[in-house]
């Protein structure tokens, strides 16, 4: 069974930084498309970043610019580094992945999700 297992959210200031983390279980980076999404309480999932098996990525335009996915195929995890953090980004980011590799952006594309973890900005 593949596991996903995120980690690196916390509490920061406008305009602050985290990286997000996650750790892949039974699942090789080589064959699949690796995604970041989040959920703002009381909102849809929002999709925020995605990359390849090639290393090609894509972004949301809310983010583009701020945050930066990439891959560490040797330990098997997925980052996402979110520079220029804004309250908007608040959300419980959730790393997820798609056995097709298709890089869509609908959460119904992604088969293995992690269990989430909060980011928290402050004004």
């Amino acid at each position: 069974q593949v596991q996903l297992v995120e980690s690196g959210g916390g509490l920061v200031q406008t305009g602050g930084s985290l990286r997000l983390s996650c750790a892949a279980s039974r699942l090789t980076f080589s064959t699949v498309t690796m995604g970041w999404f989040r959920q703002a309480p009381g909102k849809d999932f929002e999709f925020v970043a995605a990359i390849n098996w090639d290393i090609s990525t894509t972004y949301a335009d809310s983010v583009k610019g701020r945050f930066t996915i990439s891959t560490d195929n040797a330990k098997n995890i997925v980052y996402l580094r979110m520079n220029g953090l804004k309250p908007e980004d608040t959300a419980v980011y959730y790393c997820a992945a798609d056995l097709y590799a298709t890089m869509k952006r609908t959460r119904f594309d992604y088969t293995y999700w992690g269990q989430g973890t909060q980011v928290t900005v402050s004004s």
